[in-house]
């Protein structure tokens, strides 16, 4: 006799305005009011203005407040908010604690970032009874850790993300295959994950404004819109398909390289860092594709000889950033090239990878950030059509 096939349960568990929560819990252990109650941000430098906010209250967000504001703006807005600095030592506990709650519910646990990840709950419960299980775990993270989690429970990974991503906070949410048109069509294209605002715009320009609009319409039309491969990627996340498994640690990459090997050999300085900042996107992207944040870059040059000069450096906080890794290797290029010799190959790599958050607290500061990462955003867009298979080691 044939066994009815298992149904699939994935958990998504995302932390509720995970920095801000996070420091709201410490200040709370030290005595001090609730400051996910009134308008609240988190930034690097509280008694800097031009400090960017990576973190926002819900009151905070009601007002229009926004993380990646300069905390000047956000202070026109709302004089009397409140701002506390940062604690990524403090954060990472936090993390851990989260993280430990939910590995107790499944082993099979891929953390996504600092504050967020799925669990395999299709051996671990049934599907009658996976929103009262679900509701245990959100609870038992509140209860335990102080802070509130939401929780998406679907049939794969992307219905469980975009469910979590329903009203918040503390809740539990479900997105079935079979609520895919009741729940999910309705939303906005921008609502689909992975959709990003180009692709939005090109969607919406030929009338293509909700998710459900999106699921039926041909591939084609489709096609023409975003390319192929992008297509059939969004047609299958419109119409609720993901088969992709939940990873564990064991099963990923343990690094992300890529070179460039030049037609001639180069030694105009302009040449090399034009080289050197095309393989820095393209290793960036793909770290950023695996949701990967790397904690050590690694640069070499070859010389027409086939001899290497190579060096490596160690993060002081995990990064996906382009421009981070780009910086990197060209501080290592003026320690291990003499600005000119012929140059025939440079590379760089990153390995030590992990799902922690790629916002780096010695960046908190910078006022460059957000256009750092609003570059990174475009850049993947650009290149979510392409063919760009990752070199994995």
């Amino acid at each position: 006799m044939k066994l009815p096939a298992l149904v699939r349960i994935i958990f998504h568990i995302d932390v509720n305005s995970a920095f801000l929560s996070w420091s709201a819990v410490k200040m709370m252990r030290e005595g001090k009011p609730d400051i996910r109650l009134v308008p609240s941000v988190v930034s690097g430098d509280p008694s800097d203005r031009r400090s960017i906010i990576t973190a926002a209250s819900i009151p905070a967000k009601k007002l229009g407040i926004k993380t990646a504001q300069p905390v000047s703006m956000a202070l026109r807005t709302c004089p009397s908010l409140v701002i506390v600095g940062g604690d990524w030592n403090w954060y990472k506990q936090c993390s851990e604690g989260f993280i430990s709650i939910c590995r107790s519910y499944s082993p099979v646990l891929q953390q996504f970032s600092i504050d967020e990840c799925f669990i395999d709950m299709t051996v671990r419960c049934k599907p009658e009874n996976a929103v009262e299980v679900a509701a245990r775990l959100k609870d038992q993270v509140r209860d335990t850790l102080g802070f509130t989690v939401n929780v998406g429970v679907g049939s794969n990974k992307l219905l469980a993300k975009m469910a979590s991503d329903f009203e918040k906070p503390d809740k539990v949410h479900t997105l079935w295959e079979s609520e895919v048109k009741e729940k999910m069509w309705p939303l906005g294209v921008r609502d689909l994950l992975w959709v990003g605002k180009k692709t939005e715009e090109r969607l919406t320009a030929y009338g293509i404004n909700t998710i459900g609009q999106l699921a039926v319409l041909g591939m084609d039309s489709l096609t023409r819109l975003v390319g192929r491969k992008f297509a059939w990627q969004l047609h299958e996340n419109a119409n609720g398909r993901d088969n992709s498994p939940v990873e564990t640690e064991r099963a990923e990459a343990k690094s992300i390289s890529a070179e460039r090997t030049f037609s001639r050999d180069f030694a105009d300085p302009k040449d090399i860092d034009h080289a050197l900042f095309n393989v820095a996107c393209i290793v960036a992207h793909r770290v950023r594709r695996h949701n990967f944040r790397a904690s050590t870059v690694s640069m070499f040059i070859k010389y027409k000889d086939f001899t290497v000069a190579q060096k490596q450096t160690s993060l002081e906080q995990p990064t996906d950033i382009t421009a981070v890794i780009l910086n990197e290797a060209r501080r290592m290029l003026t320690e291990v090239w003499d600005g000119s010799t012929p140059i025939r190959q440079v590379g760089i790599g990153v390995s030590k990878l992990t799902h922690e958050n790629a916002i780096q607290m010695s960046l908190f500061e910078d006022s460059r950030l957000e256009y750092y990462r609003e570059w990174d955003r475009q850049y993947d867009e650009s290149h979510a059509r392409k063919d760009d298979a990752p070199n994995r080691e």
